[in-house]
């Protein structure tokens, strides 16, 4: 018993996992920053909201070159951008920055992915993110930091003022359509993967008969 508990406590108390953990404790500050009649606690907001997910960077990095890969580390990483990220959602939204159909479409797909990727461990396959997921959370982090920012700003290289609410806006949109197609492509890749197995087990079948 003490060996598992030891066994458990290595597997989730190491530094890249703590990172993961640490990132959840700066959703209660960025919430409390959230106000679109101040420049100056919207711009930090922008900023702890910016330092997580250059934190899920760091994390990943460390667990990649110290070989701390773990189950809770994969379950985990994933959930608290999650976590995060709609928590913010639905705050922009009370706040008035967002149309409340953008949080149920986004947390309804999250829902499904969840549903899915049990589905499929539980016949033995492992959904990965792919190039539609990680365009996808790109675009909505990228576009969440804008609308944290919520003024307009003039920025180097543009002629004119920059407006961050409409431009995160835009982007946060642009995700829910990469949203939508890469849950479609998930579906379709278990799919795939379902049919590949039954006919390889159907041709095993037939060689065993064969040589029976």
């Amino acid at each position: 018993m003490s060996r598992r508990i030891d066994g458990l406590k290595k597997e989730i108390l190491n530094l890249p996992n703590m990172i993961t953990i640490g990132r959840l404790f700066l959703i209660p500050p960025v919430i409390f920053l959230i106000d679109k009649t101040d420049p100056v606690k919207s711009f930090f907001a922008m900023c702890l909201f910016l330092l997580a997910g250059l934190l899920d960077i760091v994390d990943g990095w460390l667990a990649r070159r110290q070989g701390l890969v773990t189950f809770f580390g994969k379950f985990m990483d994933p959930l608290a951008d999650k976590i995060m990220v709609m928590a913010l959602l639905v705050f922009l939204v009370v706040d008035g920055r967002l149309a409340a159909w953008v949080v149920v479409v986004l947390l309804g797909r999250e829902f499904y992915i969840s549903g899915l990727r049990t589905l499929a461990l539980s016949e033995g396959v492992e959904i990965v993110a792919g190039a539609g997921g990680k365009a996808k959370t790109s675009f909505q982090l990228i576009g969440v930091c804008m609308i944290l920012v919520y003024y307009s700003y003039r920025v180097p290289f543009f002629g004119d003022m920059v407006d961050f609410h409409k431009m995160g806006s835009v982007l946060v949109y642009v995700s829910i359509l990469l949203s939508i197609y890469s849950a479609l492509d998930y579906t379709w890749g278990f799919i795939r993967e379902l049919e590949k197995r039954a006919v390889d087990s159907e041709e095993a079948l037939d060689t065993a008969v064969d040589r029976g």
